[in-house]
């Protein structure tokens, strides 16, 4: 995935590299849809498949992250990078792919994916009826080495949905869901660095 991660970079540095060079002329409004379009959108291309890779083979799409933050907000490269983060509400890269992972579960739950996820996920039943019902997942075996083991998406969905609190699994509309999954994100990274 190094290959893989040095293109990602690569692109969206020369992104960054051109919204610099007329930063001057913008303000932070307009400088934050460039970034979005030219940098964080190549950020999260994809950025499920990076899923289960360590925070170090990461470093190189935060300091992407760090840097897009720091042209919109117009900091020094000496202030702390998690206090700009937390302004701008991003999340760190490696809950950017926990976002998508559960964005892309949570469609595949409700019937908006492809029947070919949908098939990878499968949801636990209750032997009885259940007065509240925290919608779980039924974990996979990660024995078996043709799925990929732990990164595979239907060994890794189940792990990080049974994770969320029931409030959020239990949530049926698509909207709400992805705010409250953003937010719970957040807090959860957020009141650990602070």
């Amino acid at each position: 995935m190094d290959e893989s991660i040095n293109q990602i970079c690569k692109s969206a540095s020369f992104g960054l590299w051109k919204i610099g060079r007329i930063r001057r002329l913008l303000n932070r409004t307009l400088t934050e849809r460039l970034v979005h379009a030219f940098t964080t959108s190549r950020l999260d291309y994809c950025n499920a498949l990076l899923n289960g890779l360590s925070k170090t083979a990461l470093h190189p799409l935060q300091t992407i992250q760090n840097a897009a933050a720091r042209m919109i907000t117009r900091s020094r490269r000496h202030e702390h990078i998690t206090s700009i983060l937390y302004d701008l509400h991003w999340l760190p890269i490696h809950q950017r792919i926990t976002f998508r992972i559960l964005i892309t579960a949570f469609k595949c739950i409700h019937g908006m994916a492809p029947s070919y996820l949908s098939k990878l996920i499968t949801p636990r039943v209750p032997k009885r009826a259940l007065r509240s019902k925290p919608f779980t997942l039924v974990p996979r075996n990660t024995n078996n080495k043709k799925h990929y083991g732990p990164t595979a998406f239907s060994v890794a969905v189940p792990d990080l949905w049974n994770e969320l609190p029931p409030g959020i699994r239990m949530i049926t509309d698509f909207t709400s869901f992805k705010s409250h999954l953003k937010t719970h994100l957040f807090q959860e990274h957020y009141t650990d660095g602070f």
